[in-house]
């Protein structure tokens, strides 16, 4: 593992299927034995804890932070209250090592990614164009508007592959 994992993103339009997409990249490449971690970017206001738990109770209380500890894993919940939201590169810094980071959402981020696209997105305009760190597309359909490499939205493994060569990792047992 090195200092900085390699980042990959993951953009499209909202149903496009990013989150599928991420989570059978992920199941993938842990079997390949690779260590991943994911961020995930909300639009939208979103909360993980739940309504009269006691950690939501430290928040309402005012916590800056709070942290749940179990012999399974933590949580950290940080309230922004009103300050600005957290950079990517920010967010990036906290992660534990590991190998790989799987970015979903952030489709305006520098970083190289791959355009999920599904016949059934709310939107279905293309962001390949207008984004040249997109260096290929996983689409549900036929694409014949690029010249970027195009998958099959479900084939996860080549996929796979395409992202660890594209972020100079090499494939590792498991396949």
């Amino acid at each position: 593992m090195t200092d900085r994992p390699r980042i990959f993103g993951i953009a499209g339009w909202k149903n496009s299927g990013k989150t599928g997409l991420a989570v059978r990249l992920v199941e993938t490449l842990v079997a390949r034995g690779l260590r991943v971690s994911t961020i995930k970017h909300a639009h939208h206001d979103f909360d993980i804890d739940k309504v009269g738990a006691d950690s939501y109770r430290h928040r309402q209380a005012g916590a800056h932070e709070v942290t749940i500890v179990s012999g399974t894993r933590y949580a950290i919940m940080h309230e922004l209250r009103g300050e600005p939201e957290p950079s990517f590169e920010s967010i990036l810094a906290r992660l534990s090592p590991c190998d790989l980071v799987l970015i979903e959402g952030y489709k305006r981020e520098p970083i190289p990614k791959i355009e999920a696209r599904r016949l059934e997105s709310a939107n279905r305009a293309p962001l390949a164009p207008q984004d040249p760190h997109i260096v290929a597309i996983a689409a549900d359909h036929p694409i014949t508007d690029s010249d970027l490499p195009v998958f099959d939205l479900n084939d996860t493994e080549t996929i796979a592959d395409f992202i660890l060569h594209a972020v100079g990792l090499a494939p590792k047992a498991g396949k």
